[in-house]
């Protein structure tokens, strides 16, 4: 492979990515709008909006999986020229996510008031129910908008949805300041206004990017896709054996950083708004990263389809070296910024000074977290989703949490010992996935496919 043939992938790479990576970081802005806007009103309501998003980026990261499941194939699909069978990928993909959605919903609703038994302040539980409640209204607009978002994105259409991302969260901004400060008339809603405003604007989301795939041209080839009945039992299973073990990593991983919500949540009120303030920020730089990750799942789905693995070997290490200077840049505006940024969301001399220490660990675990989500995104692209999950469960669940434990409990570390274990769990899932894709293409390469 000729270092053009590497500059020629780096351009695909960046030109697949970046408006994957700007739709991922619009997402996130809407929690970082709600944290900032939220976060005026003082630390209670900020660690309120923690304790609820805990449970609610539970399920929806599990929702996010499943349809993470039409990408790979609809990719590999496209690599074939196979539209028929695309438009079918659609289809079944829309009863899956909605379904899912659905129950998604309904598990939140009923089992919501598990937050009393968290051993969590009274305050902040009584704060975040309410807020937790109206956000999951939002759950399956959400699941609608990611089945068409993961399917023109394994089309290589990506610019779209980082268009009507960004539009929506200009409207849950406006929506923001409306509701919870109380303008234009209407009464100060504090932290449930955040949750209105948020539902509002996934609703427009879910509808823009429907009307559009319907009536885009580059779209007609596929929109069977819309059309109800005569489902194949066997796409069905194809869809979920991939959905659900890419739901459950999302679980495993994102489940280890909600238990360490609860465990930072023994410590107390500022402890808890400080890490929202932490982990708000490097689910930023993780969110960008993961449009890294998608890029890897389209590239090498599409190179797999084509069967060319010598391609589909360079494509994947290109987006490594891609994530790695992203986040080493991210790394540096953590740790130098690190007083600075969670002034943005808090006036709150202790809260700041527990928010920079946890960001300094952030920093540390920037290039971890990277590679580790881009590994899994390269992995979904070869369809190797079950044997990355099982890693993914004793990373975080059998490592990381019982020494985040240890440190932050046994040794009295606090909230830096919490996430110094999830330091070292990010490293450990980084080594081992990366590892494991080097190992699997290696093995393709010598089988001649």
């Amino acid at each position: 492979m000729t270092k053009q043939n590497y500059i020629e992938h780096l351009k695909k790479n960046f030109f697949l990515a970046y408006p994957v990576m700007l739709s991922q970081l619009g997402h996130m802005m809407v929690n970082v709008a709600d944290s900032v806007m939220v976060g005026q009103l003082g630390a209670l309501p900020l660690a309120g909006a923690s304790l609820a998003n805990v449970i609610f980026h539970l399920l929806l990261m599990f929702g996010i999986g499943v349809s993470y499941a039409v990408t790979p194939l609809v990719a590999a699909a496209d690599g074939a020229d196979d539209k028929k069978k695309s438009g079918e990928l659609l289809k079944h993909a829309l009863l899956i996510n909605t379904i899912t959605g659905i129950i998604l919903f309904i598990i939140i609703s009923v089992g919501g008031r598990g937050l009393y038994y968290l051993n969590q302040p009274q305050d902040v539980v009584d704060m975040a129910l309410p807020y937790l409640n109206i956000v999951t209204l939002s759950l399956i607009p959400l699941m609608l908008f990611q089945t068409f978002r993961q399917f023109a994105e394994g089309l290589s259409y990506t610019k779209q949805a980082m268009i009507i991302v960004i539009g929506s969260n200009l409207v849950n901004v406006v929506l923001n300041y409306i509701f919870i400060y109380g303008k234009l008339g209407m009464e100060p809603m504090g932290l449930n206004g955040a949750g209105w405003a948020s539902f509002i604007a996934r609703v427009i989301l879910a509808i823009w990017i429907a009307v559009y795939i319907y009536m885009g041209h580059n779209f007609r080839p596929y929109r069977p896709g819309f059309a109800i009945g005569r489902y194949s039992k066997m796409m069905l299973r194809k869809l979920l054996s991939l959905g659900l073990p890419a739901g459950f990593q999302f679980i495993f991983e994102v489940g280890a950083f909600g238990f360490a919500v609860i465990m930072i949540g023994w410590i107390g009120t500022e402890a808890l708004a400080a890490h929202q303030i932490a982990i708000n920020l490097a689910a930023i730089s993780y969110m960008m990263a993961s449009g890294l990750s998608a890029a890897a799942t389209v590239r090498v789905g599409n190179q797999l389809g084509q069967k060319d693995i010598p391609s589909l070997r360079a494509a994947a290490f290109t987006i490594y070296g891609m994530v790695v200077v992203f986040m080493a840049f991210c790394a540096t505006v953590f740790i130098t910024g690190r007083y600075f940024l969670p002034s943005l969301y808090i006036d709150n001399a202790d809260v700041i000074q527990t928010a920079s220490t946890l960001l300094i660990i952030a920093g540390f675990f920037q290039i971890s977290d990277g590679v580790q989500v881009v590994s899994l995104g390269a992995l979904r692209g070869l369809a190797d989703v079950k044997i990355p999950t099982a890693l993914t469960f004793i990373a975080y669940w059998v490592l990381a949490l019982p020494l985040g434990y240890y440190l932050g409990f046994t040794l009295e570390m606090g909230a830096e010992g919490v996430w110094y274990g999830l330091l070292i769990g990010l490293s450990i899932v980084a080594v081992v996935m990366f590892w494991r894709f080097n190992f699997l293409t290696k093995r393709l390469a010598a089988a001649g496919r």
